[in-house]
């Protein structure tokens, strides 16, 4: 289900009887979501939750056994365009991304999470790194992101026995900004959105950019980032309306732009 309301994009999952596992043509429509807020100037965050007990479980995995016979690269290039592209998708989306983490959320589906800029859980929430346990090697981006989060030695521990990590666990390692009541979960996702929608959008982009690339970069590298993106968003109407607000002594109003 997908929703535009207040300047916010609602990116539900919908899939209840199969805790939201993933097909691969709705894996390619959260993509399409995710491209079409960046690039739209009238939305600026976006909130992907679940219905039901299940956040995301992942890819559906069922009938992949079957499928036939496989040609050398087909695994690799599955991959590349399907979960990888989806949690990219993520990372790169310019609008600030919160995932409201309704129920269970293993695999590819603790990976989406995890992607995401802000992450609020329900107290019934849990994080399962399932991969060992189906005999894979973590993908969707798994490798990637969890040792930077937690380290290589708890993201390993992680990964190597696939236990379910709780809300509150997940909380206490960094995974988590906040876990709540079940019930205000999406009430609180909503309210961060709103704060959100009142910032300054493109300053708000490139920060996102600089905190993610930072990850990646020496000193030097991130520095002169750093001092492109600040030249780059002087230019904003947002940036003129913070500076001339401060003069004024008053509070600002960004329209995004």
């Amino acid at each position: 289900m997908h929703t535009v309301d207040g300047q916010v994009s609602y990116i539900t999952l919908n899939r209840p009887e199969v805790l939201n596992a993933l097909t691969p043509g709705q894996r390619d429509l959260l993509v399409e979501l995710l491209a079409r807020a960046s690039a739209d100037p009238d939305v600026r965050a976006v909130v992907l939750t679940g219905t039901g007990r299940g956040f995301c479980a992942g890819a559906d995995l069922r009938g992949a056994s079957g499928a036939g016979e496989r040609v050398a690269g087909d695994v690799a290039r599955t991959l590349r365009l399907g979960a990888q592209r989806l949690i990219a998708a993520v990372l790169d989306c310019e609008k600030p991304v919160i995932a409201a983490v309704n129920g269970t959320a293993a695999g590819l589906g603790a990976h989406l999470a995890f992607a995401c800029d802000l992450v609020l859980a329900a107290e019934s929430a849990k994080f399962i790194e399932v991969f060992v346990r189906r005999g894979l090697v973590p993908d969707g981006g798994g490798a990637y992101l969890l040792p930077r989060l937690l380290g290589p030695q708890r993201a390993k521990e992680l990964m190597f026995f696939g236990e379910a990590l709780t809300a509150r666990e997940a909380e206490r390692l960094g995974l988590v900004n906040r876990v709540l009541e079940d019930e205000e979960l999406t009430k609180t996702a909503r309210e961060w959105a709103g704060r959100l929608v009142t910032g300054p959008t493109r300053a708000l982009a490139l920060t996102k950019q600089l905190v993610n690339a930072s990850l990646d970069s020496d000193r030097a590298t991130a520095f002169a980032a750093e001092a492109a993106a600040q030249e780059i968003n002087m230019t904003t109407e947002d940036a003129q309306e913070g500076v001339a607000s401060f003069v004024e002594r008053r509070s600002p109003e960004y329209r995004g732009r």
